[in-house]
């Protein structure tokens, strides 16, 4: 856990250094596979300033904190396919797209692949000579 909150934070900084303050003009596209769902503290290290993450009150009231922050795009997939990963049995997203201001309304659409995702356990040489990944890919759609 403090190993993924030091990832967090180190990325964190990253982004604020690249949208410094510019981050209503600035593009920028943070993705990948966070081993951690949007909920979890180390996920929300990365969405910058609270207040207007997508499904929140805030959402439509822009603020101070735009320019830095960083919206996840989880809640834009398409319930059904809102996982990334099943382990033993329970769907989980754990890979993350999250884009700057400047792309919000950009976004045209955004979606996991699921189709081809089966369930994996602990066991870390079960699937040593699976042809694919275990992560459904994650695709956005900007215009």
């Amino acid at each position: 856990m403090n190993r993924r909150a030091a990832e967090a934070t180190t990325l964190r900084v990253a982004a604020s250094a690249v949208l410094g303050g510019h981050g209503q003009d600035r593009r920028l596209i943070a993705l990948g596979d966070l081993n951690d769902t949007p909920q979890a503290a180390t996920t929300q290290l990365l969405y910058g300033p609270p207040g207007s993450q997508y499904g929140t009150g805030g959402f439509n009231q822009p603020d101070k904190g735009d320019a830095s922050r960083l919206w996840n795009l989880a809640p834009q997939i398409p319930a059904d396919h809102r996982y990334s990963r099943i382990f033993e049995g329970q769907r989980e997203l754990i890979d993350h797209i999250l884009i700057s201001h400047a792309l919000l309304n950009r976004l045209q659409s955004v979606d996991a692949h699921v189709n081809q995702v089966s369930s994996i356990d602990a066991n870390p040489t079960a699937r040593r000579n699976a042809p694919a990944s275990d992560h459904a890919p994650l695709i956005a759609h900007f215009i």
